[in-house]
């Protein structure tokens, strides 16, 4: 229970625009925003567009990326309230590998943290329902691509993810302390056309992925009204085995790119995130929870989010051992303003993003990025609030060490 709420509400307070998703895992993502999918050259192919290795020199790279995320204490104002989350830090290792080429394939592996994170209030009436929401998630995703003549490649990629979490809240008559994990898996789909060295276009497709959680949870509960007839004040304490269903949407990329004559690449990106899918949490307890508590913790929650698109512009200038890069993020909410609360108090954004990278020696080149998000101020009147969020930034962080052997 705690996962499924852990893994949809922590996810979602990751604040990011697209619900709770991490799109930038890498060097070249933090500082191209991104738009690393039809241009993916690197290590972090094995991710982004794996059919891209196909079109790498044939030799092994491997990069290992250190990603600092800090989350601001967004503001949330309403008629005699001002209250702030506590600040968020985090550090975030990440791997990429693309192998030589063997028998005209190409393999390639990726551990990265493809969402999750955290948020925590410590006042009235956020710690009602989201007094912390934490989610750590870990997804390995080996793939291998394979030629269609010189201009097209294909590939094909297995995501096993891991998540672990907590979700805790407290209000004057209930309690909930939850937590849970699990491993589940999907796939992912990748297609390079590259008809000259100058241009390319990608597609690629990662599949929804259900996530069965199970875990444990505590819930307390004191009648203060006598509507179960329990008397003045009952109370109902339950701890028990407690599992949901959700769904981590599919994602789609449309990318091409062009490198010009000074060594200049620009790439766009028209991204889809099919959010529809997460309609409502529903949760599930065992043996050991009474009726009245299930009615109060059971009952389904209407979520109803919408599709969301993302627009990506990157830019990379190579230079003599010097790589300079910039991007541009325009990103929509999937958050209805109907079913918004402090759990995920999503908006629209924008950032911008640039980083560089410095070639040592044939082998080994190193790495700095960073990317600002800055979301919009949202106000939002629906039947649990009544006010306006603010301050939902995000900085973005990234060091890497790339190895070519």
């Amino acid at each position: 229970m705690l996962r499924s709420i852990v893994l949809f509400l922590a996810l979602g307070i990751t604040l990011f625009a697209s619900g709770y998703k991490i799109p930038e895992t890498s060097l070249g993502s933090v500082a191209l925003s991104a738009a690393n999918v039809a241009h993916a050259s690197g290590a972090d192919a094995a991710y982004y567009n794996p059919a891209n290795m196909i079109f790498m020199k044939d030799e092994a790279v491997m990069e290992a990326n250190l990603i600092y995320i800090g989350l601001s204490d967004v503001d949330y104002e309403a008629a005699g309230i001002d209250i702030n989350s506590k600040k968020e830090n985090f550090f975030v290792p990440s791997l990429g590998y693309v192998s030589p080429e063997i028998s005209g394939a190409r393999f390639g592996l990726s551990i990265v943290s493809p969402a999750g994170l955290s948020k925590r209030w410590e006042d009235a009436p956020a710690i009602y329902s989201a007094q912390e929401f934490t989610l750590k998630t870990l997804e390995i995703n080996p793939s291998v691509a394979l030629p269609i003549g010189d201009k097209v490649a294909v590939a094909l990629g297995l995501r096993a993810i891991y998540s672990e979490g907590v979700v805790k809240s407290t209000s004057p008559t209930a309690l909930r302390d939850m937590n849970g994990d699990s491993i589940d898996f999907g796939y992912n789909l990748a297609l390079s056309y590259k008809p000259t060295p100058e241009f390319e276009a990608a597609l690629t497709y990662r599949s929804k992925v259900d996530l069965s959680i199970d875990g444990d949870a505590t819930l307390f509960y004191r009648d203060t009204t006598n509507k179960f007839g329990g008397g003045l004040g009952a109370i109902y304490r339950s701890n028990s085995s407690a599992s949901v269903d959700v769904v981590v949407p599919a994602l789609f990329n449309a990318a091409v790119a062009y490198t010009f004559l000074s060594d200049t690449t620009i790439e766009f990106v028209y991204e889809r995130n099919f959010w529809s899918e997460y309609k409502e949490l529903d949760f599930n307890y065992g043996a050991g929870v009474d009726p009245v508590t299930n009615l109060v913790f059971g009952e389904p929650v209407a979520k109803n989010w919408k599709d969301s698109s993302a627009y990506r512009l990157g830019i990379t200038q190579k230079l003599d051992k010097f790589t300079l890069m910039g991007g541009i993020i325009i990103d929509e909410s999937p958050v209805p303003e109907t079913t918004l609360g402090f759990e995920m108090p999503g908006s629209d954004s924008v950032s911008f993003s640039f980083g560089s990278r410095y070639q040592i020696d044939k082998k080994i080149s190193i790495g700095l990025a960073a990317l600002y998000s800055i979301r919009e101020d949202r106000t939002v009147s629906n039947a649990k609030l009544d006010g306006e969020f603010s301050n939902s930034n995000v900085l973005i962080i990234s060091s890497a060490i790339e190895y070519k052997f």
